[in-house]
């Protein structure tokens, strides 16, 4: 039985995958603010087609993820008023408020992986990422 993926789809998980390319050449090109601030429009795009304007509205305003939202946005405003590494600190700390419930999720489906499962269960990588999981007995991350 095969899963079908409608076109708007395809295209929000292309614009989502051009949107972090634009966001890493923005931030080896030494924070350029024009890169960062097309791959902040084009990441939001990709995530509006793929999941849906009422279902990423509904995330996005949930009442205990308001602060999230607020930095993660306030730091899209900064980079696109041309303050990129502030832009991108305050950003990234969003990302964590916002996606930081998520992380133990995708560490253990990265563990299950081959290949990388391998790398991630070294003795001082796996360490590293039960701490930041919360695995280790209590979460670092700020949620």
């Amino acid at each position: 039985m095969a899963f079908a993926i409608d076109d708007t789809k395809k295209i929000g998980t292309l614009l989502l995958g051009i949107g972090f390319l634009f966001l890493l050449l923005g931030v080896m090109l030494f924070f350029d603010s024009g890169l960062l601030s097309i791959g902040d429009i084009l990441v939001l795009s990709g995530l509006f087609l793929i999941i849906g304007p009422s279902k990423l509205f509904r995330f996005f305003c949930k009442k205990e993820r308001f602060g999230g939202t607020l930095t993660f946005f306030g730091g899209i405003v900064l980079v696109i008023c041309r303050w990129a590494m502030l832009g991108m600190a305050v950003q990234a700390w969003g990302f964590l408020n916002l996606f930081g419930r998520f992380f133990p999720v995708a560490i253990t489906f990265l563990r299950a992986t081959p290949g990388i499962g391998n790398v991630l269960n070294l003795p001082v990588i796996s360490t590293i990422l039960d701490k930041l999981s919360g695995a280790g007995g209590g979460s670092n991350l700020p949620y």
